[in-house]
């Protein structure tokens, strides 16, 4: 007999949803362009759901270089009409402007020094933490990160959307306590 696993309620019905939440979510996230890419599909989100970026995340990928920080941090005004016509992302100019200038901020923070990752993690703690079960939009912690975030000048990073990117790149485990990823 096959035993059916308990899932957080939103990973159910959407095969792409189940694998992420799977494989991916809540799963800590250490490596510095990775975390980037994630802050920035999901700065992609807002106004959105999670379903839709993820739907097109493929796409995204590359449209933006595979986020390859360096590459993204040229792109000119040819590379941005272009991605305003490629329909197989949020075709958002302010978001797309906020990605460039967010792989530039990458850049001038590697090159003085400071790695992404090792920035972002020790600001929430250094370790996953370990949710309530409760569903949060946001926390005292994404806010205190979002406000850091906004002073180095990244864009689209509201308590909001960087708690979401704080839960899937496993600096918070909100899986739902039923959930058989929340065990670890």
């Amino acid at each position: 007999m096959t035993k059916t696993l308990i899932r957080c309620v939103w990973a159910e019905g959407d095969p792409i949803m189940t694998r992420y939440h799977d494989k991916e979510w809540g799963v800590p996230v250490h490596d510095s362009r990775a975390l980037w890419e994630m802050l920035m599909l999901e700065g992609f989100q807002a106004g959105l759901s999670w379903r839709t970026i993820l739907h097109r995340r493929e796409a995204f990928r590359a449209a933006f270089a595979g986020f390859d920080p360096e590459k993204v941090a040229r792109f000119d005004e040819a590379d941005i009409t272009r991605l305003m016509t490629d329909a197989g992302i949020i075709r958002a100019r302010a978001k797309i402007l906020a990605t460039i200038n967010g792989a530039k901020i990458f850049i001038a923070m590697r090159d003085s020094g400071e790695e992404f990752g090792e920035w972002a993690w020790a600001l929430a703690g250094g370790k996953p933490i370990k949710g309530t079960g409760d569903v949060l939009a946001s926390t005292p912690l994404s806010a205190a990160i979002s406000a850091a975030l906004k002073k180095r000048g990244f864009k689209f990073v509201g308590p909001v959307i960087v708690h979401a990117w704080m839960q899937a790149v496993g600096m918070v485990n909100d899986h739902a306590l039923t959930c058989f990823a929340r065990s670890p």
